[in-house]
């Protein structure tokens, strides 16, 4: 299992700056990736671009871009000149967001998800491989050709149910998990998007799991911090039903949570589960925490 880095976009004067920094101190520490989140504050791909064409050797990930804002022919350029910014070390993490975010904010309707995915991949994937790109779904189309640098990089879903994780499986490169606990990626994830990959001949698909993590002598108030910063995930209905099937009331209890010892046996069920990538949020704690991850990720 490889080892990811979470970064965060905080509050300085110069936040592409503080991004270079992180990164760089993340291969420096030897994580294989580094991801940053894309929500309502930095474009991800913009910032990873201007920050990580400045820090070779490492990966970098968006975690995720949400698809509904950008034509895939659009999100296809642009994550191409970024891959080429980066010297060909991009994996481009995709998402459908969530209903709250796509209707009531951007104002796009959020009708059949499923069908949109679709027909974004078959659009977006052979794009981005240079491809000439003539196609008409139900509400996407396109008739292009990209000659843009940087073709052909890796395209992971935010993918949970089993249609999404069944296109992740055959037409994506693998998925991108968040509140995801080891027996739901153990019994639900990974056997799905498995199966989709081998009926498909394809290779063994890429399981990324992001998680909170804190080393703590007090899981008690660490579980509950967990609560506090990530009570929204707890409502939003595709991680409410992820944290259901772990048998979770709450995002603190996918939390990985514990002293040394609990945490690196925390981290080797999710590798058993089929984990291919972990990826930690050093939410709290974080000089133990990152001192942990650093060891794990150095082997």
């Amino acid at each position: 299992m490889r080892y990811g880095f979470f970064l965060s976009e905080r509050n300085v004067d110069d936040p592409i700056g503080d991004l270079r920094d992180q990164i760089a101190g993340a291969a420096r520490d030897g994580f294989t990736s580094a991801w940053l989140s894309n929500i309502f504050g930095l474009d991800a791909l913009t910032a990873l671009a201007a920050a990580g064409c400045q820090v070779p050797g490492i990966e970098l990930g968006t975690a995720v871009v949400p698809t509904y804002p950008r034509h895939p022919a659009a999100l296809a350029q642009q994550a191409m000149t970024v891959n080429a910014a980066l010297g060909g070390r991009l994996a481009l993490g995709i998402g459908l967001s969530h209903k709250v975010v796509i209707e009531d904010m951007y104002g796009y309707s959020f009708d059949r998800p499923g069908r949109h995915m679709k027909e974004y991949l078959d659009i977006l994937i052979p794009a981005s491989r240079g491809e000439q790109v003539r196609y008409e779904g139900e509400t996407l189309k396109a008739d292009i050709r990209l000659s843009t640098p940087g073709a052909g990089f890796p395209v992971l879903i935010a993918a949970l149910g089993p249609r999404m994780l069944r296109l992740a499986g055959t037409v994506a490169d693998g998925t991108v998990l968040w509140m995801t606990g080891p027996r739901t990626i153990a019994e639900h994830i990974a056997p799905t998007i498995k199966a989709a990959a081998a009926e498909a001949g394809r290779e063994p698909p890429r399981i990324v799991c992001a998680l909170p993590v804190c080393v703590t002598d007090d899981p008690a108030a660490a579980v509950a911090r967990a609560n506090e910063i990530f009570e929204t995930y707890g409502r939003l209905p595709s991680y409410r039903a992820m944290l259901d099937r772990e048998g979770a009331a709450t995002p603190g209890e996918v939390a990985i949570v514990g002293d040394e010892d609990t945490v690196l046996a925390r981290l080797a069920e999710l590798k058993q589960a089929g984990v291919t990538d972990f990826v930690g949020s050093a939410y709290s704690g974080r000089e133990r925490t990152l001192s942990l991850l650093i060891g794990a990720a150095k082997g």
